[in-house]
């Protein structure tokens, strides 16, 4: 029988660790760490993690939106989300909040669909997307920057995947967001998880063994 497939946490010994540059939004670290015998020094986005979005009518559409992303040069097709940088902010009431203010929309069903780390060579970035089902709307949130000028659309789940496997979006949290859905909705939805599921691997929200021990030097940084 093969084994179940399962990351495992590890914990190698940090030599040091630093923060050589503090972004507005981002920092970056630099830890010098012991693994089989050698110091490796590795930097990395320090980053407070995010939660998406995706968002189901009756007719099996999916919401997405399209927006700026100034690194990428690009008009984004993407699902809503948001940065976890509300101190004391739950991950679900982060993603209630995300879908008022990008969609102006409130949803009476929530469930975990997918975690999933985005570059996990180079940021300790940890996504959670929701879905959302039976929403409705809410009065229009005052949107700023990028997100002034945001596009909404309603696609069947099914052309968002084609989009998806002909490489025409390429968004992570929307191409995680609806493989995942497609492949859910196959088992009937049984993979799914309630909203307020415990993100055990987050390295601040989290548990034990994934979240950073106080003897890690970088266990100083601010819960979010």
């Amino acid at each position: 029988m093969t084994a179940e497939l399962n990351d495992q946490p590890f914990r190698p010994e940090i030599v040091s660790t630093e923060t050589p540059f503090e972004g507005k939004i981002w920092n970056v670290r630099r830890d010098v760490f012991r693994y089989n015998g050698d110091e490796i020094t590795r930097e990395y986005v320090d980053h407070t993690g995010a939660v998406a979005v995706l968002v189901m009518d009756e007719h099996d559409r999916v919401l997405l939106i399209r927006q700026y992303r100034h690194p990428v040069r690009s008009r984004d097709w993407e699902i809503p989300a948001g940065l976890l940088d509300m101190d004391g902010e739950p991950p679900f009431e982060a993603a209630q909040r995300e879908l008022a203010e990008e969609a102006d929309l409130k949803a009476d069903r929530w469930d975990v669909l997918a975690d999933f780390m985005n570059s996990p060579g180079g940021s300790n970035e940890m996504i959670r997307i929701y879905l959302a089902r039976g929403v409705s709307e809410v009065p229009a949130f005052e949107r700023t920057d990028e997100e002034a000028d945001i596009e909404v659309r309603w696609v069947p789940l099914d052309t968002a995947v084609d989009a998806v496997l002909t490489r025409r979006v390429q968004s992570p949290s929307l191409v995680v967001g609806v493989l995942a859905a497609v492949a859910a909705r196959a088992r009937n939805w049984s993979t799914l998880a309630p909203a307020d599921t415990p993100w055990a691997r987050h390295p601040r929200a989290g548990e034990p063994p994934w979240t950073l021990p106080p003897e890690d030097p970088a266990a100083d940084r601010p819960a979010d």
